[in-house]
Order: structure tokens, then C-alpha cells, then sequence
């Protein structure tokens, strides 16, 4: 049987903890920050948990994680 390929694009977007919840970044803080209050920038700072309902799609994305 052939090994299983992790897909990259979401192992660059994803990482799974060691308690088994997926971290991944926060979006909306690329570009386009001076219309955005500084309130909302802060509270787009570091990683959150990953959604339950997309947990079943990630985990198939990441075979290895």
C-alpha cells in the first residue's frame, strides 16, 4: 500500500497540538489595517482552535499529524 500524501498547502496553514486540536491563524490581518480599529487588530493576534465542524477535513488533509 503507497504511503498517503500530506496536502502542504494546509500543513503550512495548520498545526496540530499535542492534545490533539488543530491551531491555525487568524485571517483578516494581511492588509488593509488603517480602516481596521486598533481593537479589532488586537483581537486578531495569535492562534485559535480550529472550528469542529472543519476538524474532519483538516485531519484528512494532515494523514500524519
Amino acid at each position: 500500500m503507497p504511503k498517503m500524501k500530506t496536502k502542504k498547502s494546509a500543513a503550512k496553514r495548520f498545526s496540530i497540538r499535542a492534545s490533539g486540536s488543530i491551531k491555525r491563524g487568524q485571517a483578516f490581518k494581511r492588509h488593509i489595517l488603517t480602516k481596521k480599529t486598533t481593537k479589532a487588530k488586537r483581537h486578531l493576534r495569535g492562534p485559535v482552535n480550529m472550528h469542529e465542524a472543519d476538524v474532519k477535513s483538516v485531519r484528512r488533509m494532515l494523514p500524519y499529524g
